[in-house]
């Protein structure tokens, strides 16, 4: 609401309305935070695991009661299936294990946010943290499968590593992808750990704590698995790069 009313698509009533209305929405069983889309400029965010797909679709339903679009991550195929039937626009994204919907289309920020990921296992978070960015509003450009086993299948996407304004990295095994990448490009570079690999990766703490000792310079680390929080945090390195451009 916050990016409509500086864009000049909303009234200030509408936004001093907002602001008086309780900050939180008590659901009994959940207290969903009213104000986080003004504060942060995108609306909560529904964690789906360990949640009912009751309590999903009616945390869901309170957001957009207010918001234009929500997302709602870790949830399972039952999940989808009720948020589907309750929302028209909602979509399943399976690989990602998340539910994005939007109610209406928006301006997407300039630039682009690269996520690479180095296996075909690493699929889920790879795509969690697309997702994430594009129902942030931005343009996400995908290069998979580009693990360090095969270097050239890397340097054969150079230009499309240079263009991006944020690149977020994801692998497992003993997580060196990171590292390359962040030596040939002059953008933040975003490393998300997986728990992809065998015994001794020990469920992504081989591969996290490779990159937390990466000696690539602009490389961060996210925890194990989290592509949520990667693309969260991409999103929110290429908005500021928007609003250095729209001054």
């Amino acid at each position: 609401m916050l990016e409509q009313f500086r864009a000049g698509g909303i009234g200030r009533g509408r936004v001093l309305r907002a602001f008086q209305a309780a900050p939180i929405a008590d659901l009994g069983f959940a207290q969903v935070d009213a104000h986080r889309g003004l504060r942060k400029g995108f609306p909560e965010v529904i964690f789906g695991g360990a949640k009912t797909p009751e309590q999903v679709v009616k945390i869901a339903a309170k957001i957009l009661a207010t918001e234009s679009r929500v997302l709602i991550t870790r949830i399972t195929d039952t999940h989808a299936r009720a948020l589907r039937k309750k929302f028209r626009r909602a979509v399943y994204h399976a690989t990602a294990r998340c539910v994005t919907i939007e109610k209406s289309s928006r301006p997407r920020y300039p630039g682009t946010i690269a996520v690479i990921c180095a296996g075909t296992s690493d699929l889920p978070v790879a795509e969690e943290a697309a997702v994430t960015a594009e129902i942030m509003g931005n343009r996400v450009e995908r290069i998979y499968d580009v693990g360090v086993a095969g270097l050239h299948r890397l340097l054969a996407k150079s230009e499309n590593l240079r263009r991006a304004n944020v690149l977020v990295v994801v692998a497992g095994m003993e997580g060196a992808l990171p590292s390359v990448v962040a030596g040939l490009v002059a953008r933040p570079v975003i490393a998300v750990p997986t728990s992809v690999g065998y015994g001794a990766s020990f469920g992504g703490i081989a591969a996290l704590l490779g990159m937390l000792n990466s000696c690539a310079s602009g490389l961060t680390v996210v925890n194990i698995d989290n592509g949520f929080g990667a693309g969260y945090a991409a999103s929110q390195i290429n908005s500021l790069a928007a609003e250095t451009l729209n001054r």
